[in-house]
């Protein structure tokens, strides 16, 4: 995979403050506030900075968490993940391998065979409905 390599001013130009700040800052949205929390649409969630396909809506499930929860991702490949002990608690940071994007967290309490919840931001992520081109 050919990594995506911005510069501070470049990312700035490209996303929304509120992608910026999640995607570049390790920000969080507030719960129940992300576009694509309800989409029951059949398509790929894709990383909104660099475009990479991430989370399929196969995986898409709702948790109750406030943010779009998947099972797994589309290709494990493209997901790095990462230890987060900030704010005081141990969890699993989720970033987008080629762009090093801040994507959410992963917690091992999910309803798939791996018992994952892939807790993400929606500002974090771009949908492509099945079908759509390009």
């Amino acid at each position: 995979m050919k990594k995506v390599e911005k510069t501070d001013a470049e990312w700035r130009s490209k996303l929304t403050p509120e992608q910026y700040r999640i995607l570049r800052q390790g920000g969080t949205e507030p719960p129940g506030s992300g576009a694509l929390n309800a989409c029951k649409d059949e398509g790929e969630f894709r990383c909104a900075a660099c475009g990479e396909t991430l989370f399929s809506s196969d995986s898409k499930f709702d948790s109750g968490s406030g943010w779009p929860s998947f099972t797994a991702p589309m290709t494990p490949d493209n997901v790095d993940e990462h230890s987060d002990t900030s704010h005081g608690m141990a969890r699993t940071e989720v970033r987008c391998a080629r762009c090093a994007g801040h994507l959410g967290h992963v917690f091992p309490d999910g309803p798939g065979p791996a018992g994952l919840r892939y807790c993400i931001n929606s500002a974090s992520l771009a949908f492509r409905k099945s079908g759509d081109d390009d």
